[in-house]
């Protein structure tokens, strides 16, 4: 089988995160309620149709997110009986970590930018920044359990991205910052366009680094598999 072990849990994350994405934007910008050219996630799933397809998929990407970590702490967990190469409260602190981004995911695909802005910015903020921690947690985690439990190339893989995610989630967030209206309709040229242009592209390449972050877990779940034992007691 291609996807042996638990595999295709983040391997579904991987192809359903990118779909939700993609799919909102060309729905956006097809409906012309955006311009094409690097808008912020959010505002490809403001307005209907999208919001709604926005929405739904967002909400099954913090679902699958959420399940990846539960069985990435458990993947640490079996290893770590073995080789003690991290504190188990340390893997549980990851973890919550990263279910409070799945939070934050949640929230900004309930709460559309224009309805309640100062919610959906706070749950985007969540979101982003829950996340940026969780990935260079994990990615920390990665070289303690070298070489046994992963390759140096596979932890350095997963630093570079972490590094990138934290570098474009700071300037995305002190762009955002100098915006000073709320609106998905731009234009070049006109007053913070720049600053929402810049900010933009951070949050896509911290969204996207993200995904190719989950993408390295699949090779590590490949040789993982949960079972579910039942006991029948007789009286």
């Amino acid at each position: 089988c291609c996807m042996p072990g638990v595999a295709c849990v983040p391997a579904l994350l991987v192809c359903w995160s990118s779909a939700a994405f993609i799919i909102s934007y060309v729905i956006a910008v097809l409906a012309g309620h955006v311009e094409p050219f690097v808008p912020y996630i959010s505002d490809t799933g403001t307005k209907p149709p999208e919001s709604g397809v926005f929405g739904f998929m967002i909400n099954i990407t913090a679902l699958l997110a959420s399940i990846t970590m539960y069985i990435r702490y458990l993947l640490i967990e079996k290893q770590n009986e073995s080789s003690h190469f991290v504190r188990s409260s340390c893997n549980m602190f990851t973890l919550c970590v990263g279910l409070m981004g799945c939070t934050g995911m949640g929230i900004v695909a309930t709460f559309q930018e224009l309805a309640v802005p100062s919610v959906h910015d706070i749950g985007a903020l969540v979101a982003f920044g829950s996340g940026v921690v969780y990935i260079t947690l994990q990615s920390i985690i990665s070289y303690k359990s070298c070489p046994r439990w992963n390759t140096y190339f596979v932890c350095h893989i997963r630093m570079a991205i972490s590094v990138i995610s934290c570098i474009a989630f700071i300037p995305m967030i002190v762009f955002a910052s100098k915006i000073s209206m709320t609106k998905i309709d731009w234009t070049p040229g006109e007053k913070d366009y720049t600053y929402h242009f810049m900010s933009a592209i951070c949050e896509w390449t911290v969204a996207f680094g993200f995904i190719f972050f989950f993408l390295t877990f699949i090779r590590d779940f490949q040789r993982f598999s949960l079972r579910i034992s039942t006991e029948i007691h007789e009286e």
